[in-house]
């Protein structure tokens, strides 16, 4: 599996082409599932958000795949394996919407997903929260579900933390000092991105995409 983590989606050609890349062929020629789990449970979403995310303009469906497909992770657990497992596995990526992370978490490994992840040729291209489900940690200033009881865990398929939406215009939440705030609580190598930033990881290595701002954190 290889990760391009992004906090606003694929927002700038830099980005785009590090997709492409990653993919190995053009986006024409790809196939894509879109997961908005995560969308439902954050406070400032919900089914709107969802239809909008799916069907808008610059939506990360909307990129001219090949084919697109939807695939909601609260469904899986009543459904057989042999019926979503080969879903997954003829998709060349995995469009993972932004929303609550620890939501998103629980629904990865209650459906079986997250044990999944390891045996795909795949790219995951999370959103926001479709990105940081993969680090160890979210910070506990990003946690909104009520049934997490404040726990901030994420996969840890990656090493590192990330804060998203920096300096999104607006939200005086997500500032500079802000993410350092953020960053002296963990105990985790971590990035604060834009939403013109993304993260590349390939066997372990990292490489950040940007047009915009970015910064890391070092233990």
């Amino acid at each position: 599996m290889k990760y391009l983590l992004t906090s606003g989606g694929i927002r700038n050609d830099n980005i785009k082409q590090k997709l492409v890349d990653l993919i190995g062929k053009p986006i024409a020629e790809s196939s894509a599932l879109f997961i908005p789990t995560a969308t439902y449970a954050h406070p400032m979403a919900g089914p709107k958000a969802v239809y909008r995310s799916i069907t808008g303009e610059d939506s990360m469906a909307a990129l001219g795949w090949k084919s697109v497909g939807v695939l909601e992770l609260t469904s899986l657990p009543t459904l057989s394996r042999d019926r979503w497992v080969p879903w997954v596995e003829a998709a060349d990526v995995l469009l993972v919407d932004g929303g609550d992370t620890i939501f998103l978490r629980h629904w990865m490994e209650e459906s079986g997903l997250a044990d999944l992840l390891p045996t795909l040729d795949a790219v995951w291209v999370g959103v926001s929260a479709g990105s940081m489900v993969m680090t160890p940690r979210i910070g506990r200033e990003f946690v909104t579900w009520p049934e997490s009881r404040g726990e901030d865990a994420a996969l840890g398929i990656v090493d590192f933390a990330i804060f998203p939406h920096l300096e999104y215009p607006g939200w005086s939440s997500n500032t500079m000092a802000s993410a350092e705030k953020w960053f002296a609580n963990l105990d985790c190598p971590a990035y604060a991105i834009d939403d013109d930033t993304a993260i590349a990881v390939v066997d372990g290595k990292v490489d950040v995409i940007s047009e915009g701002l970015w910064r890391s954190f070092e233990r």
